[in-house]
């Protein structure tokens, strides 16, 4: 079966290919970038789609990449735990700078949060899922919560387009200003005068 094998290891790395080139396009933080890609890979295993929103754009100006890190990682791994087995499985993300403000969302194909619980499950400990042999549950949204306040932001759940939930964090101050630099990419890089421009 080796044309068969060789057909499906291409086209598995297309996919691969195909998703980290749509991540590393709109999302130019290294470090956040690789993030999503694994989460890609990982969504893909559990038969969920991870996408990033069209619209989405964030510049390689994070003032602490970790953090959008904890906060992204936390709220994907809880959209793919929702979203994995239903019909059409499905997450996208959407990451955009404003200002220096960035804003997440993150949104699945699961059953949703039920109104009077969208407090609660911001909650330290609170937790739809079985208790581990060891450690504790229901620590990711307190903690991405607990982010977002530290920067006077806010992280909030409503009910998605897809009928799921979609999270909202906001985190003001979360990108470095845009530098001289960047506001001018195309300008000559400073060196030596080249060989024409000697004065003779």
């Amino acid at each position: 079966l080796y044309e068969e094998a060789a057909d499906f290891v291409t086209e598995v790395v297309g996919v691969h290919r195909a998703t980290a080139e749509q991540v590393t396009e709109k999302v130019h933080d290294p470090l956040l970038a690789a993030l999503l890609v694994g989460k890609a890979t990982v969504a893909a295993e559990r038969g969920v789609s991870l996408r990033i929103a069209p619209d989405s754009l964030l510049p390689d100006r994070l003032v602490d990449p970790r953090e959008l890190v904890t906060v992204v990682g936390n709220l994907v791994d809880n959209a793919l735990d929702a979203a994995a087995g239903t019909e059409d499985a499905r997450v996208e993300v959407a990451l955009r700078a404003e200002g220096r403000t960035v804003v997440l969302g993150v949104s699945d194909s699961g059953p949703g949060v039920p109104e009077d619980r969208r407090e609660l499950i911001f909650t330290e400990g609170w937790t739809t899922k079985e208790p581990p042999s060891h450690g504790r549950r229901g620590l990711g949204l307190a903690l991405v919560r607990r982010l977002a306040e530290r920067r006077g932001g806010t992280a909030r759940v409503a009910t998605a387009e897809t009928g799921g939930a979609r999270f909202t964090v906001v985190l003001p101050d979360a990108l470095t200003e845009r530098s001289r630099d960047a506001e001018a990419p195309d300008a000559p890089a400073e060196g030596p005068p080249t060989t024409q421009e000697v004065p003779r």
